[in-house]
């Protein structure tokens, strides 16, 4: 690290105070975490200019840099006899003089405008610390119903996170103010984990509808009735209606995903005609008997 503080922002010895924040306003913009996420040698470089900025900027630090009296981190040096001739009080017609302060940085149209502020009697820049990624895991039905789990950040402490009802795979959660600690006293960035939502084991989501395929004997296939179907928030009743084919889809109102403005999605029930495991003398029998009766053909609109 050059020790400076006019290399590091690249201006001459004689710059004006609005030449100091020009160059660093043009550095911070390059160089500024928030726009280099994840760059470790812009943030350092970013930690350099604000330090020059912060002795350049302050007419005192600067005159007190200028005759040798502290140095690049603002660290007292020890007194020098010839310096003592230059050394002066800075006044209104002092060429480095400038009652503007921090006002044409302040007055920019850009985002930089609210990252940098002037405290009375010094220059330091702060800003907002950068944002920490993380990626964590979460179940189907926490992610439908919503939770609070666990989370422990790399050399940090467990944290609880609240899942919200309803999140989605891919969504995006923000902890304020657990991310890296900020610039020159600035708040601290935040932590934001990307949720991974595991699958279900019958269950598949579609938008705020949940979809499920749902097995049913041939017995209530054939004569209907009420039957048990699971849903996210638990099993609810539905009635099955008499003759009901493979590939029917029922609609079970209100019991799917929570939605953001309130309200639920629905749950579709495909069924699902399943034999039973192992074979029926008796039922083979009938279904013999009935399907010599009752001759039909399921297949007679497939034909090319």
């Amino acid at each position: 690290m050059s020790q400076d503080p006019y290399e590091l922002l690249g201006v001459r010895r004689d710059a004006t105070q609005k030449d100091i924040q020009s160059a660093f306003r043009k550095l911070a913009k390059k160089l500024h975490p928030d726009l280099n996420p994840g760059d470790r040698h812009a943030e350092e470089k970013f930690k350099e200019i604000s330090t020059a900025y912060e002795i350049l900027s302050d007419e005192e630090k600067r005159g007190r840099f200028d005759r040798g009296e502290i140095d690049m981190s603002g660290a007292e040096r020890a007194q020098r006899n010839y310096y003592r001739d230059y050394a002066s009080a800075s006044g209104p017609n002092d060429p480095y003089h400038n009652s503007a302060g921090f006002a044409d940085f302040g007055d920019a149209d850009d985002i930089f405008a609210s990252f940098f502020s002037r405290r009375t009697g010094g220059g330091r820049a702060r800003s907002h610390g950068q944002d920490g990624r993380f990626s964590m895991e979460v179940d189907f039905l926490e992610a439908v119903n919503g939770a609070k789990t666990e989370v422990k950040f790399p050399n940090g402490p467990a944290l609880e996170v609240q899942i919200p009802p309803g999140t989605r795979d891919g969504q995006t959660l923000r902890l304020r103010g657990k991310g890296e600690p900020g610039i020159g006293g600035g708040p601290a960035g935040d932590a934001l984990i990307e949720i991974r939502v595991r699958p279900h084991r019958f269950f598949t989501r579609d938008g705020d509808d949940i979809r499920l395929e749902l097995p049913i004997s041939l017995g209530e296939a054939v004569l209907g009735g009420k039957i048990r179907a699971p849903t996210p928030s638990g099993p609810v009743s539905l009635t099955l209606p008499p003759h009901s084919n493979t590939g029917k889809v029922l609609r079970l109102k209100g019991k799917g995903v929570p939605k953001r403005g309130g309200g639920h999605g629905d749950v579709y029930v495909s069924l699902k005609i399943v034999l039973p495991d192992r074979p029926d003398d008796r039922l083979t029998s009938l279904v013999q008997e009935w399907a010599a009766a009752h001759p039909y053909d399921p297949r007679k609109n497939m034909e090319a």
